[in-house]
């Protein structure tokens, strides 16, 4: 089993500079598994920003739904994978979900399982990024309360899978395991 550091904090906080930084530790090539979807054109000028900042020795793949599988389709390709974010890959399968009327939960905690396999499976090491949601207020409405609730439980279940685990805080990471 390939090292997973595991690598969370508050929006904002700078987790994805560090772990960028920390992915670099293990050479090129370098693999970056994106999440999210630009649905918007903010979005769009995010990730473009995204992109620049990190620069050309990053080969990027983009899976929004399938993180498993896309994770097991790049193992061996490259010196390290990071993936950046595990919560905007639950905020995508929790739209899907609802949308087609499946049990989200139950859905949800088989994908999340699923990436802990094979996490455990990988070669290559994985940095996986998270955000930590559940530091704030309680969420107005009950999707934002289930968001809350299964991103908490899946980065409790991330965290115990990796060798690693850091959350960033105004910049600055702490070791937590």
């Amino acid at each position: 089993m390939a090292k997973t550091i595991f690598i969370t904090g508050g929006a904002r906080s700078g987790k994805s500079v560090y772990a960028e930084k920390r992915a670099r530790e293990f050479g090129s090539p370098l693999g970056y598994l994106a999440t999210s979807q630009t649905l918007d054109a903010e979005m769009t000028d995010r990730v473009r920003r995204h992109r620049d900042r990190r620069g050309a020795d990053w080969t990027t793949v983009e899976e929004p739904i399938h993180l498993s599988q896309a994770l097991a389709r790049c193992d061996g390709e490259f010196q390290v994978i990071l993936v950046d974010c595990a919560t905007l890959w639950l905020s995508n399968l929790l739209f899907k979900y609802e949308e087609s009327g499946e049990p989200i939960e139950q859905r949800i905690a088989e994908d999340v399982q699923r990436l802990k396999n094979t996490l455990h499976g990988m070669v290559t090491p994985v940095v996986l990024v998270s955000n930590e949601v559940g530091m704030g207020i309680v969420p107005d409405n009950s999707l934002a309360r289930l968001f809350r609730d299964i991103a908490g439980s899946t980065n409790q279940i991330l965290a115990s899978a990796a060798d690693e685990v850091q959350v960033v805080i105004s910049g600055m990471p702490l070791k937590l395991k």
